[in-house]
């Protein structure tokens, strides 16, 4: 929900800020508008969707009114919290008259020509100094941020073309090139033009690359020749894989990872599914995988926990978090009371989360607090593979494709189905031996799946 604070100057408007979608979002890129300038508005009508740093969410009005101004068009990335991103005035104002606040004018004054220096004594002529920074918030489209952040522009110098100030990626380029052209006369006046660098030998980052973290904008590329030596083009990361980014490297370097793997005969569970499926009941091997993992950890709940900053934590339920890829990155939303659910029911569940998840519709609440995760990519042709731990939980189980063997038995060679899953624990919190009798009793919960049929 979006929280609106009126304004206490007579016909002030309703300010619409960026709000706080999620309990780790900093900032959020507006995807979409879904109410125009001027039209009605009422308590619980969706204004715009948000990428956070988890999902795409529909933020809400809980005022009736009217939208009057969009102040954060389509696209813009980066928003902060608590940021003015729309402003609506109550039902019967005149919302074509919409008092603009000082801070967030949509039509800021552009900066005034840096003044000529007035050098002492003659004496080569120096570069302009650079205008004093405008009162107030400017705004830039993305590209345009890009260009100026990589090549330490001030924004201030750029004359705004767009709609409502908007200083665009065309604005940018042409503060650009003034600035090229200012850096080339300012020598010439001493010296001929140095000759151009040979490029460099090795494939470094050359010197004009970003050094801030930011992104280029797609249509962005480093300055050389196509296939040269260290030209390449960086693409923007989204929210939710810069907040990955950050939570894998947090994971491989505060967990001590431990790894520990165990083949599982698939038979019988291969067998259960055939005959579910006679009676029109399909599920998958995963969430047979599902299940067993949560009654594992039901019968046993010194694996059942997190690790805080003082120690360990002994959950009282059991939510199982499962991998789902999407376009944006991969997400864990969570299947709430695994081990009080039948397979039937985790199917049913896990159906409709991966359907949210890759529509970018997942709420808070169905991605937040698990306490036990499973990526399982089987299904993609992997046989093996160690996941990494999705903190602050003690485990992850990474599950591989099943395969036919042949086994020696007393009555001869047998075929068995069996697929090979790596537990990755915490070993603060979950040791060798107790990993070991994790894996050994999911196996036997695993190849014996008729009692996990009803909860």
């Amino acid at each position: 929900m979006v929280h609106f604070c009126v304004c206490p100057a007579g016909a002030a408007p309703l300010k619409v800020q960026m709000p706080a979608l999620s309990p780790t979002m900093e900032e959020g890129n507006i995807v979409k508008w879904l109410k125009k300038e001027g039209e009605a508005v009422a308590a619980g009508d969706a204004l715009c969707e948000i990428e956070t740093d988890k999902a795409v969410v529909t933020m809400e009005s809980n005022d009736d009114g009217v939208l009057a101004k969009i102040l954060m068009e389509e696209g813009s990335k980066n928003v902060r919290l608590g940021t003015l991103i729309a402003l609506m005035v109550e039902e019967g104002e005149d919302w074509k008259q919409v008092e603009i606040p000082p801070l967030v004018s949509s039509k800021p004054t552009p900066a005034s020509p840096p003044p000529a220096p007035v050098p002492p004594s003659p004496a080569p002529v120096a570069p302009p100094s650079r205008a004093a920074p405008a009162i107030g918030p400017l705004r830039l489209s993305p590209a345009a941020r890009h260009i100026l952040d990589t090549h330490g522009l001030d924004p201030h110098l750029a004359t705004a073309t767009g709609p409502r100030g908007l200083i665009t990626k065309e604005d940018a380029l042409n503060l650009l090139k003034k600035g090229d052209a200012g850096r080339q006369a300012a020598p010439a006046t001493a010296l001929p033009p140095p000759a151009p660098p040979s490029p460099p030998s090795s494939p470094h980052v050359p010197p004009s690359a970003p050094v801030s973290g930011r992104p280029l904008h797609p249509a962005i590329s480093v300055p050389g020749k196509p296939g040269a030596p260290g030209t390449f083009t960086e693409i923007p990361a989204s929210n939710v894989r810069r907040v990955i980014a950050q939570r894998l490297t947090q994971s491989k370097t505060t967990i001590p990872h431990a790894y520990a793997s165990v083949d599982c005969d698939l038979g019988a569970v291969m067998q259960l599914r055939k005959e579910l499926a006679q009676e029109e009941i399909k599920v998958s091997v995963n969430d047979f995988i599902i299940k067993a993992a949560a009654v594992t950890l039901k019968e046993m709940p010194e694996v059942n926990v997190t690790w805080s900053g003082e120690g360990p934590q002994a959950l009282d339920s059991i939510h199982v978090s499962i991998a789902v890829a999407t376009e944006r990155g991969l997400i864990t939303p969570i299947i709430k009371d695994a081990a009080d659910k039948g397979v039937q029911e985790i199917a049913a569940s896990a159906k409709v989360l991966a359907q949210k998840a890759r529509a970018g519709k997942l709420l808070p609440e169905e991605y937040q607090g698990g306490s036990f995760s499973i990526s399982n990519l089987g299904m993609f042709g992997i046989s093996g593979f160690s996941a990494v731990i999705n903190p602050p939980q003690a485990c992850i189980l990474a599950v591989g494709r099943s395969r036919a063997e042949l086994t020696p038995t007393a009555e001869g060679l047998c075929t068995q189905h069996l697929m090979t899953v790596t537990l990755s624990s915490d070993g603060r919190l979950v040791d060798d031996e107790l990993a070991s009798r994790f894996l050994e009793k999911f196996r036997k919960n695993l190849e014996k799946p008729q009692r996990m049929v009803l909860a």
